[in-house]
């Protein structure tokens, strides 16, 4: 089966805005390091993942299915432990990707856990977890998930408003405890990343804004309640950001409030949590820091945003989610049909889509994409890879070079889908979410079970 290859250039513009495909690889077979899992190799043209062949992995889990290169999450997090250093704390961010064995995999590399919902908290707390490595996020913690959190003694609680300030030293007095509090600030820094991906502008729901004087306010909040414990302070500028200019804006506006408190109460901050949003490489355009550079950069902001305030520098806290759990995990897709539409390119429909991976849609990401079942010499297609649902935005890799000669029932492996696919997954036209399968050593066992259409209905009790 072969088709031709379409130019990269769309026609129809009448008809469809502009357009501008990247060129094609040099060669579709090959696997970036960047971005692919650091297992993943070629053997014989099958691409195989911790040893394991991505045939025998559709075969025995199905398709489409979430692949994790354990060994590869590991090793992210001795990176990130290693290029902080042993004066610093690595906290990993659960929301990236929430499942008891990666939970399990972190802490037993010493990492912390950040969670911001009851269901997190319970993931990790079930997980074995100790409760003093748990931070909680949230800019709406129900009272239910305040209460449970102070009663199984997490280590710090990053307060978001003024009533979960009050609601907390309740439920620490209700408990007899005394939690540790950590105060969330807006810097207004305007991150360089996507619009529901900045979290540091002042015009969205998180924190307490500096620019107002809400953040003054809230520390004082906290320090006049003797049932709290003030630890620090708390800034989180966005996720998927490449430099670090943002972070040194940030960190500058926060130690500034850092001697505000000082020169007020008398008090120095123990505690600065930057937060996380480092980025990965999706695609061979991305240009993702080196973690030892990153840390290294901002351990140098850090002292010199303290030094110059004249304070002693505060424990730093990180919150990596994207970049431990995202490069390492690769979604198997098996390709149904393939459209070609004159002219433009070739729509390649595959099992999943949107409700395994709504982040094309949601924030326009780009992902990469190879034949995993096979090699091919046939010439590059321009392709876009879509899914099954009945949205035309429901893209997985908006533009793919593909191998000419597709064919139904090839696999198709999306690289670099571990963070926020599985997390923010649905069951959008009633389809079950895909199972979650580790590799190591060229085994495999699955760690989140594959959803079935008896476990939908079972919920629906009509």
């Amino acid at each position: 089966m072969s088709r031709v290859a379409h130019p990269a250039g769309p026609r129809h513009a009448d008809v469809l805005p502009a357009d501008h495909p990247p060129a094609p690889p040099a060669d579709l077979n090959a696997l970036h390091p960047a971005i692919w899992p650091h297992s993943a190799q070629r053997r014989d043209g099958v691409l195989t993942l911790g040893g394991v062949d991505v045939r025998d992995l559709a075969g025995e889990f199905g398709t489409p299915v979430f692949v994790m290169d354990e060994q590869d999450v590991r090793d992210r997090c001795r990176e990130y432990s290693e290029a902080f250093g042993p004066d610093a704390q690595v906290f990993y961010a659960s929301k990236a990707f929430c499942s008891r064995a990666v939970l399990r995999w972190v802490t037993e590399e010493g990492l912390g856990v950040d969670v911001c919902t009851g269901g997190e908290l319970e993931t990790a707390l079930s997980a074995g977890v100790d409760p003093a490595m748990i931070t909680m996020h949230g800019n709406n913690k129900l009272p239910a998930e305040l209460a449970r959190a102070v009663a199984a003694g997490i280590g710090h609680v990053v307060v978001d408003s003024y009533e979960e300030i009050a609601r907390l030293a309740y439920y620490a007095e209700q408990a007899g405890a005394r939690p540790r509090v950590l105060v969330r600030v807006t810097t207004g820094v305007e991150a360089h990343t996507h619009e529901f991906m900045a979290t540091a502008h002042d015009d969205q729901k998180f924190g307490f804004s500096l620019a107002s004087g809400a953040a003054d306010e809230a520390v004082r909040r906290v320090l006049a309640l003797p049932q709290l414990e003030f630890a620090g302070l708390h800034s989180h500028i966005g996720s998927q950001i490449f430099d670090t200019a943002g972070f040194e804006v940030a960190a500058h506006r926060v130690v500034g409030l850092a001697v505000r408190i000082a020169d007020e109460h008398g008090v120095e901050i123990d505690e600065l949590d930057l937060g996380g949003g480092f980025g990965i490489a999706y695609t061979d355009e991305d240009q993702a820091p080196e973690v030892k550079l990153l840390a290294q950069s901002i351990r140098d902001i850090v002292d010199r945003q303290c030094q110059a305030a004249g304070l002693a520098r505060p424990r730093l806290t990180v919150e990596p989610g994207r970049g431990i759990a995202g490069p390492g995990t690769i979604t198997i897709y098996q390709v149904g049909t393939i459209k070609d539409v004159d002219g433009l390119r070739t729509y390649v429909s595959v099992d999943g889509g949107m409700s395994d991976n709504i982040r094309t849609a949601l924030y326009d990401a780009s992902y990469t994409c190879a034949l995993a079942s096979r090699a091919s010499d046939a010439p590059p297609m321009l392709s876009r890879v879509v899914g099954k649902h009945c949205e035309s935005g429901d893209i997985v890799v908006r533009h793919a070079y593909l191998p000419s000669d597709l064919a139904p029932g090839d696999l198709i492996a999306v690289a670099a889908t571990g963070a926020y696919c599985r997390s923010i997954s649905s069951n959008y036209n009633h389809v079950p979410r895909p199972a979650t399968v580790a590799v190591r050593d060229g085994a495999a066992r699955v760690i989140v079970r594959r959803e079935t259409l008896d476990d939908l209905l079972r919920l629906d009790v009509g």
